[in-house]
């Protein structure tokens, strides 16, 4: 009863800073934390257009504040971590192809932009931290992961500079959250909506997924159990991305076009810089670190001397998300994506 209570009080009366407040990740933790009656929920982002978007979806409750800043400006991150209990930072350049294209900049955000945020963290002295991370930063091939995992590491480490302070610093690593901001979800429906062919970039090409809600509500369970240094990975099923252009299809045509005969086909084009055909979610160097705590696994600084079973560890071969369950996220991303 005891640990009920201190879950459901977690983060109750206290004051929230999310960065890149007004993505994808940071709207799902906000509509989780609203129901844990926080105090305040401070929403940081560099985008105004998308601070309108995201206060005409949640409204004007009065403990929402929106911050215009970038985690590249460390003065105004001094400013909008002020009394900050809790930080999530979710800011981030998220596009592999975009990083490829614009790598100083990549790294100015995702690298020099999580230390500005770490330091700051520091030296207010917050009683948590949480990094979003991505399982590109594992064994990464791109100048997105190579980035992230820099701010892994940079995560990871942060407590050796915490002296007497009190800072709780994790990582949560997700892989792709189906639904979010320029997802390829958004991609496949758009070109379904336009009767184009949906553009695969390999037939053999798979991916770790899961849903917005599930990545709100695992990291604020992660946040609660959370020591210290410490890598939280959900145990997600994978998907062959031309599984889930046909999901796609499927569903859209069951539910809005059941009569047309034109449907769009799928077509393999040719994989991008810096992309790779399968994810993986744990690198070779951190599996004798590896905890399996159930529906997650945890890679801490203490060895596991339990054999721990890799098959799961990459997308190729993980297990694969049942077609049920597949179509039931697609109807549900249907009726937020209205048509």
């Amino acid at each position: 009863m005891k640990n009920k209570e201190s879950k459901l009080t977690e983060f109750s009366g206290k004051n929230i800073l999310i960065t890149g407040g007004t993505g994808s990740i940071g709207l799902g933790l906000i509509m989780e934390l609203i129901k844990h009656k926080p105090r305040a929920i401070r929403i940081f982002t560099n985008d105004e257009n998308s601070i309108f978007e995201t206060r005409r979806i949640i409204g004007n409750n009065p403990i929402f504040t929106f911050m215009m800043g970038d985690v590249r400006d460390r003065d105004r991150l001094n400013l909008a971590i002020r009394n900050a209990d809790i930080v999530f930072h979710a800011a981030a350049m998220k596009h592999v192809d975009i990083c490829e294209q614009n790598p100083f900049d990549a790294v100015k955000t995702n690298v020099i932009g999580t230390s500005n945020i770490l330091e700051t963290a520091l030296l207010e002295d917050v009683s948590k931290f949480i990094l979003i991370s991505t399982d590109k930063a594992t064994n990464p091939t791109s100048t997105l992961g190579a980035s992230k995992l820099l701010a892994e590491r940079l995560t990871a480490k942060a407590s050796s500079y915490r002296g007497r302070g009190k800072t709780i610093f994790a990582i949560v690593r997700f892989g792709n959250v189906i639904g979010s901001r320029g997802s390829v979800f958004q991609i496949f429906l758009e070109q379904v909506r336009k009767g184009l062919p949906i553009t695969v970039t390999d037939k053999r090409m798979t991916r770790f997924i899961m849903s917005i809600p599930e990545a709100a509500s695992l990291i604020l369970k992660i946040t609660h159990i959370a020591k210290d240094g410490e890598i939280f990975i959900l145990k997600m099923p994978s998907v062959r991305i031309t599984e889930l252009a046909r999901g796609i299809l499927d569903v859209y045509n069951n539910r809005y076009d059941a009569n047309r005969t034109k449907i769009s086909p799928i077509r393999i084009s040719t994989a991008r810089e810096g992309e790779r055909f399968h994810e993986y979610l744990i690198s070779p160097s951190e599996i004798p670190f590896c905890h399996d705590l159930g529906n997650m696994y945890k890679i801490s600084r203490e060895i596991n001397k339990k054999k721990i079973s890799v098959q799961q560890f990459g997308s190729e071969t993980a297990p694969k998300i049942s077609q049920e369950k597949l179509h039931k996220i697609i109807n549900e991303l249907l009726d937020e994506f209205s048509y």
